[in-house]
């Protein structure tokens, strides 16, 4: 780790807090979780950096999993070791464990209602505007300008369109990284 937090049982209970009330009223899944975590543990907390978070949201994507889990438990990581990753991950998912669970168990007698399916016609506009605000922050952060537009408009174009694996995309980024690093270290 390349900074030292104090490790006390406050710490945890406030990462455990931090990713719970995230987890209990965020709307939208992991992306729209981002940039209350991004308030929290960069903005408020100081605990990591801008990179670093961007760095854990890189990975989170690419690893298997929920994005949020994934983000708590890489975040939780570099914060406070492998305690921190069990504390965060479970912060993150044990408010929608509980609310899935509460929902399975009364649901089922509401969901032919009306009023409940307007609601969830309603919800979804905000949903996908909840999705596209981390997309515009985290693109800031990754350096998206107008001259690298391009690549993220043509990756999504090829999944959206093509229906080209996203597995492949991420494959050919970072083959396409690691050529572009090697041509700029050689030119002087």
């Amino acid at each position: 780790m390349d900074k030292c937090y104090n490790k006390t049982m406050k710490n945890y209970l406030i990462l455990f807090w931090i990713f719970a009330k995230i987890g209990t009223f965020t709307l939208g899944g992991g992306y729209a979780m981002l940039p209350l975590i991004e308030r929290e543990i960069v903005d408020k907390k100081a605990w990591l950096d801008r990179t670093e978070f961007l760095d854990c949201v890189a990975v989170a994507q690419a690893a298997p999993g929920i994005l949020a889990i994934n983000v708590a438990i890489l975040a939780g990581y570099k914060i406070m070791g492998v305690r921190g990753s069990l504390i965060g991950s479970l912060g993150a998912a044990l408010p929608s464990f509980v609310i899935i669970l509460l929902i399975a168990l009364f649901f089922r007698g509401y969901q032919e209602n009306p009023a409940v399916q307007r609601i969830f016609m309603g919800i979804r506009p905000a949903v996908v505007a909840l999705i596209a605000v981390p997309v515009f922050h985290l693109s800031k952060t990754a350096g998206i300008n107008g001259k690298t537009l391009w690549i993220p408009a043509v990756c999504a174009g090829l999944v959206w369109l093509l229906k080209v694996s996203p597995v492949y995309i991420i494959l050919a980024a970072g083959l396409g990284g690691w050529v572009y690093a090697r041509r700029k270290r050689r030119t002087p």
